[in-house]
Parts: structure tokens; C-alpha cells; sequence
């Protein structure tokens, strides 16, 4: 059960890092190869801070060991 919910919250991450990214590069207007990867580091940049806020608040309402 433990890892379902590992893919479940991974998941979330990626598609919320995902939306974060395609919202800032879409508002600076970026197009084409240089918008893609631009929008592939903040993705990933956005998700892994998602992941690092969700473990700190499950660890901070003691969820988490």
C-alpha cells in the first residue's frame, strides 16, 4: 500500500510541477526548443519542491517518520 501511494503523490507532484511550468513559460511567451526545455527544468524544479513541501508538512503533522 505504501508504494501505491509513493506513485499516487509522485504523481501528483509531476503534474502539478508540470501545470507550474507550462503556466510560467506560456506567460513569458517562450516557443519552440528553447521554450521546451526551459519548460522541462522548471517542471522539474516545481515538482521536486512539491515533493520536498508535501514530505515536510506530513513529517511537521508527524504523518510521516
Amino acid at each position: 500500500m505504501r508504494i501505491f501511494l509513493d506513485l499516487i503523490a509522485i504523481a501528483a507532484c509531476g503534474g502539478a510541477g508540470a501545470l507550474v511550468a507550462w503556466l510560467i513559460v506560456s506567460a513569458l511567451g517562450w516557443t519552440g526548443v528553447g521554450g521546451a526545455m526551459a519548460m522541462a527544468a522548471t517542471g522539474m524544479l516545481a515538482a521536486t519542491l512539491f515533493w520536498v513541501i508535501g514530505v515536510a508538512l506530513l513529517r511537521g503533522l508527524g504523518l510521516l517518520k
